[in-house]
């Protein structure tokens, strides 16, 4: 792929800011406002676990997180969360159970959306669900582009180390 091709393509996924994808009218607004709560963490504190049910859609608002998960009897590491990361919309979009474990990492905090309040919300103002369902599919492309990015860099180093035939 030519670089032009890919920049286009990362600007594509990139994330959106916050208040555009909880864009929505000043009830619908008030009421989400209204009903987030501030979590304070400590070093080491987990905010959720894999498979439990979810409580809301998060915000990070300061402080780094690591996200890991298992998968067939293996702990992968995520990668981290940072502030102005809104994480698991997965599971507040989905089934309802957590995809992976979040752990504070430093003294952090997070902001909760609770679910019953988000769900009032995508009745109310059914675009509002479509916003997110479009950053988790901009979400899942990152993750995507990035293993894509590694396996190409390990691909060309291999090439560049073998000995000509």
């Amino acid at each position: 792929m030519q670089p032009e091709a890919t920049a286009v393509r990362l600007d594509a996924v990139a994330p959106h800011p916050l208040a555009e994808l909880l864009a929505c009218p000043p009830g619908i607004g008030n009421l989400l406002n209204g009903s987030t709560q501030c979590v304070d963490l400590d070093t080491g504190q987990i905010v959720f676990r894999q498979s439990a049910a979810c409580r809301g859609l998060y915000v990070v608002v300061s402080g780094r997180f690591l996200r890991k998960a298992e998968r067939m009897e293996t702990r992968l590491a995520l990668g981290p969360a940072r502030a102005g990361d809104l994480v698991e919309l997965a599971a507040a979009l989905g089934d309802g159970h957590h995809t992976y474990t979040l752990t504070a990492q430093t003294t952090s905090s997070v902001l909760l959306l609770p679910i019953e309040t988000l769900n009032e919300a995508f009745q109310a103002y059914p675009p509002l669900r479509m916003q997110l369902l479009q950053e988790l599919a901009r979400e899942v492309s990152r993750a995507y582009n990035a293993c894509s990015l590694c396996r190409m860099t390990k691909t060309r180093r291999r090439s560049a180390e073998a000995p000509p035939a």
